[in-house]
């Protein structure tokens, strides 16, 4: 074989067995590019890429977002699921409600119809029953509390379910339409 036939062969390897690792790369990349801060630089709306991230725990705000996110979306979209998070934590960071995710997730909690968040006030036990649901809203969680970019709201400090139609929902910006979500700012 010609020394540029050989060189030609070699590459051509290369490329298959790099094109092969990308999805591994692509998983690293998140970790990799987490700035001086430890903003996630990426997140993937695909539910595969979600499920092959790394098991997610954390502390008490991680518990507060990934049971928000499993009680008021587990039945949404990865999409979704990031859209109902960027919310909790728009409010977080907006100076207007409590500055912590469970202060945020509980506001309003103990008086009847002034919960923010509805699974808080339904009367029904927070029993975390689907394992594979929760194990996923656990791990946009981790993500989007790691500095994930909050891009699918455009900013949206409330949302509702497009089966209700709230009064409060004419006063603001419709941002999105995300599954059967509906997302505003002021």
């Amino acid at each position: 074989m010609e020394p540029a036939a050989q060189i030609a062969d070699l590459l051509g390897r290369d490329h298959a067995s790099l094109m092969a690792a990308m999805p591994l790369v692509m998983q690293q990349q998140v970790v990799r590019e987490a700035g001086p801060k430890g903003k996630v630089g990426r997140i993937s709306y695909d539910p595969e890429w979600i499920a092959a991230q790394p098991h997610a725990t954390g502390g008490a705000e991680f518990k507060c977002l990934a049971e928000a996110l499993y009680f008021e979306a587990r039945g949404e979209t990865v999409k979704g699921q990031v859209a109902v998070a960027e919310v909790i934590l728009n409010r977080r960071d907006s100076g207007l409600y409590p500055n912590s995710v469970c202060g945020v997730v509980g506001q309003g909690a103990g008086r009847r119809h002034a919960c923010q968040f509805s699974y808080k006030c339904d009367g029904h036990a927070d029993v975390i029953r689907e394992k594979a649901a929760y194990e996923r809203v656990a791990k946009i969680a981790k993500l989007m509390l790691a500095g994930a970019p909050r891009t699918l709201t455009h900013g949206a400090m409330y949302y509702h379910n497009g089966t209700v139609h709230p009064s409060w929902a004419r006063r603001f910006a419709l941002t999105a339409k995300i599954g059967t979500h509906r997302f505003y700012r002021r």
